[in-house]
């Protein structure tokens, strides 16, 4: 293995890359009809509903990771003829520019999620290519603004198209699918109807607008884009915590650590402390609310998980708590101080704000930004 320096260096390079696939978008509208999704919060919803259908982990890594090569290759709607063997090649050729970039076995254990998925071949990856036609089936039919040729378009994917294998891997919710086109009012299990409203109600997390920006500042992230890059730093980093921590458990926290902004709105970390704990009280109530969308016991699960993630006393919450603190310092450091620039953030109250937190469980990656850190506000 390289040096714990330059692996780091690598692991960090790799995610601000990794940023741009919140650039990349999709066919796929928001729920809300106000605009086109990009990959990342794609891939976000994708992890998200794997989660609460109780997928493998497996399948979960391959949907933080399914979309990584539309960095390069972009995005090629399902509904549009497409050359498949140039996509194909096109991907390829992003996978061997884009996996590269971490340490060699990482690489080659990423690239690998990435080929299992594209290869189907596996238990989890079908489970994942399964999900990857549902959820955005499930999103255009719940676009409130839908027109008639939108309409249209999902009854011929769901006729020839490649949503169509869904009638044989999951023909309840195909059927669900076509009443929902036709009105013939067809109903699904309660606890499916439950987790799909939830997943629903999440979609909403995507016009949530946060503080800072993308890494090229080009506008201002959302909490679900945010909440994959960390569920992709937990991925890369776990091997840095303090503590030795069950990265499942991690991703699954930041997965959904953020779903209370729905509800609650963000509020960046440098404000005052009426004004924080005002919005833990927000926060609080928004958890009752949206976990209690979903089946009792799996409901009360992920409020627990949720709960943990904000006492941050856990090993595993104490470690997403720091990639929560890091990966914004990250984007300000890209982006010539960014949001600190607004707030007049000092080099003390970034220390004890942000540093200290990201030390308690990862000080590697502290130590990793520090000289960028020092070097900002020293000019600044």
């Amino acid at each position: 293995m390289p040096p714990l320096s330059d692996r780091l260096t690598r692991q960090l390079a790799f995610l601000s890359e990794a940023d741009r696939l919140k650039s990349v978008v999709r066919a796929n509208v928001l729920m809300d009809g106000s605009r086109h999704e990009n990959s990342a919060e794609h891939s976000w919803h994708l992890a998200l509903w794997a989660l609460v259908f109780d997928a493998p982990c497996a399948t979960i890594h391959m949907a933080l990771l399914h979309d990584i090569v539309e960095i390069d290759a972009g995005d090629h709607p399902i509904h549009l003829p497409q050359d498949h063997a140039a996509i194909a090649i096109k991907e390829r050729a992003a996978a061997d520019r884009l996996y590269p970039i971490l340490p060699a076995d990482q690489a080659a254990t990423f690239r690998s999620i990435w080929e299992a998925f594209e290869d189907a071949t596996t238990p989890a990856a079908r489970t994942a290519r399964i999900l990857d036609m549902a959820q955005p089936l499930m999103q255009e039919l719940g676009n409130v603004a839908q027109t008639e040729t939108e309409r249209d378009i999902i009854r011929a994917l769901l006729a020839t198209g490649r949503p169509a294998a869904l009638a044989n891997d999951w023909p309840e919710l195909y059927t669900y699918a076509l009443g929902l086109l036709d009105h013939t009012g067809f109903r699904l299990d309660p606890d499916t109807t439950a987790r799909l409203r939830f997943l629903a109600e999440a979609d909403r997390l995507k016009t949530e607008l946060r503080a800072t920006t993308l890494f090229d500042g080009s506008r201002r992230e959302n909490s679900a884009e945010h909440s994959w890059h960390l569920a992709l730093f937990a991925l890369t980093l776990s091997e840095h915590a303090i503590r030795p921590v069950d990265t499942d458990r991690v991703i699954a926290m930041l997965l959904i650590h953020d779903l209370v902004e729905i509800d609650a709105g963000d509020l960046p970390i440098h404000t005052t402390a009426a004004d924080q704990n005002a919005k833990a009280a927000d926060e609080a109530r928004a958890a009752d609310r949206l976990f209690g969308l979903l089946p009792g016991q799996q409901g009360a699960a992920l409020h627990a998980l949720w709960t943990e993630f904000e006492a941050a006393e856990s090993d595993d919450a104490i470690f997403a708590k720091a990639l929560d603190r890091v990966q914004p310092v990250m984007a300000n450091l890209a982006t010539d101080g960014g949001t600190w620039l607004s707030y007049n953030v000092t080099r003390d109250q970034l220390q004890s704000r942000v540093g200290d937190k990201v030390t308690r469980g990862a000080s590697a990656l502290w130590d990793a930004i520090l000289p960028q850190i020092e070097a900002f506000f020293t000019e600044a």
